[in-house]
């Protein structure tokens, strides 16, 4: 059976000098830096599975980046090319949200119309989802995020 060979990789001369310029640079960020071993080493004609071992990575991760430097477009310089990829929502959003729901949970169940006296879970993760706080949210998490926040504001109280 033969073996499958890697895509090229094209690396032009004024890539190549700043790809090596991460690899050199010691303030790189690691990720960074790998990423750039692995594009430099593509554009010498190693491997994807002899380049993951020398670098100690998988060889998903040196066809992701390889993919990733063939489709990105040359106007994006070499850090740019690199860069991780934007990931949908952000820390501040969950952030806002727990701190919601927190708060909802300082209210009493009567005033949201809850025919109980007590917050449970299961009505906790309801009432978020009926206000709109969280568009999904299971008990268990719920259960989760008040664990951490109590852990944590205990915590806080004993040092304090």
């Amino acid at each position: 059976m033969p073996l499958l060979a890697a895509d090229p990789v094209t690396v032009l001369p004024e890539q190549r000098e700043a790809l090596e310029r991460l690899v050199r640079t010691h303030s790189t960020p690691q990720q960074l830096a790998l990423r750039a071993h692995i594009i430099v080493r593509a554009a010498d004609g190693m491997g994807v599975r002899a380049s993951a071992r020398e670098l100690g990575v998988w060889p998903k991760t040196v066809r992701y980046w390889r993919k990733r430097w063939r489709e990105a477009a040359d106007r994006q310089s070499v850090p740019e090319q690199l860069a991780d990829v934007q990931r949908s929502g952000s820390a501040g959003d969950v952030h806002a949200q727990i701190c919601a729901l927190v708060a909802m949970t300082c209210e009493k169940p009567s005033e949201s119309e809850r025919p109980i006296s007590h917050w449970s879970q299961r009505e906790i993760a309801d009432e978020a989802m009926r206000r709109g706080l969280i568009p999904n949210i299971s008990q268990r998490s719920v259960g989760r995020f008040l664990k951490k926040r109590l852990t944590s504001s205990r915590i806080a109280s004993a040092t304090g």
